[in-house]
């Protein structure tokens, strides 16, 4: 297949003066306020309760209106929480960030040029889009933070974007617009990944031709259970995600047969091995002992991101777990 060629960015240190860990870089971006109208977030420590829209004219005036973000003072990121469909919820993004979610997950359309949240394409609302739902509170947020999305936390947030249409032409639109927020995410070049504060990972139809010819890019690759042994490295597949229905047969109703276990084992260690990360998605999410067993045994087995609709369920779950070891 034959890949179409997307422009690279010259994110040279000596063109962006970006040095250092992506907590220098974060903090390299700040900009005058002088003479310019900007969007400032307040978010302390994540979101101290509330984001500041604010005007900012020459003499350094303030006026602002406010709007609810994340609170997550105090709160706990869980590595294995990975918000499902997260723009459903009242608010997308800032409610699994209350929650310690490390992991959201976007569905995008591309239309007429802009990228469009949205699960179905009845529900696309020109307002709701990847950058005002997802990248500019994001960048707000690792700004006010220093760095990072949780205060005093060394991880990544996972960005996982689902494209829901025309593959390659979506791809290069995302492609462009997270160039233009390069101080906050993860950037790959071929063999390295230098790690940014969020890290793009794309799902859904993926144009892997075209995503493997670049000299630079600003997301990852998300596998199936199919690319295990094609030697794709791990800086371009971080991840590998599949649908647990179309391997196990196990609901969560009794114990876990063996063979099935031994399967679920196997896979994770296979994946890990290549420096793979492993999702299932389609996991039984309603309230129910069902949906613990299986949980219990995804963490057991070692598989990095639970997925989950259901935010204070996971986190409650994870949350237990964590205090019963």
């Amino acid at each position: 297949m034959t890949g179409i060629r997307l422009p690279d960015v010259d994110l040279s240190p000596a063109r962006h003066g970006v040095v250092g860990s992506h907590r220098d870089r974060v903090a390299m971006t700040t900009l005058s306020l002088a003479a310019r109208t900007g969007r400032i977030a307040a978010a302390l420590p994540v979101a101290a309760a509330i984001a500041v829209t604010a005007t900012v004219t020459a003499d350094a005036t303030v006026t602002a209106d406010t709007t609810v973000t994340a609170d997550a003072t105090g709160v706990e990121p869980l590595d294995h929480a990975h918000a499902h469909n997260d723009y459903e919820h009242d608010r997308p993004l800032l409610d699994a960030l209350d929650h310690g979610f490390t992991s959201v997950e976007a569905d995008v359309w591309l239309v007429d040029g802009e990228l469009l949240v949205a699960h179905d394409s009845w529900e696309l609302d020109p307002e709701r889009t990847l950058e005002s739902l997802y990248l500019d509170p994001l960048r707000d947020i690792v700004h006010a933070n220093g760095g990072s999305v949780y205060p005093e936390w060394d991880g990544s947030l996972q960005l996982l974007i689902d494209i829901k249409n025309t593959g390659e032409a979506t791809y290069a639109e995302i492609h462009n617009t997270l160039r233009r927020y390069a101080d906050i995410m993860t950037r790959i070049t071929p063999g390295h990944a230098r790690e940014g504060a969020v890290t793009a990972v794309i799902s859904g139809d993926r144009p892997l031709q075209t995503m493997l010819s670049q000299r630079v890019r600003f997301a990852g690759y998300d596998g199936r259970l199919s690319d295990l042994d094609g030697g794709l490295p791990a800086d371009f597949m971080p991840l590998v995600s599949d649908n647990w229905t179309r391997h196990f047969t196990w609901d969560g109703t009794g114990t876990m047969p063996a063979a099935e276990r031994a399967r679920l084992q196997s896979i994770v260690e296979r994946a890990h091995s290549a420096g793979y990360r492993v999702r299932f998605w389609a996991t039984p999410d309603q309230p129910s002992a069902q949906r613990e067993a299986i949980w219990s045994e995804l963490v057991a087995a070692g598989v990095d991101h639970l997925n989950t609709d259901d935010l204070p369920g996971l986190r409650d779950f994870l949350l237990s777990l964590a205090a019963s070891r």
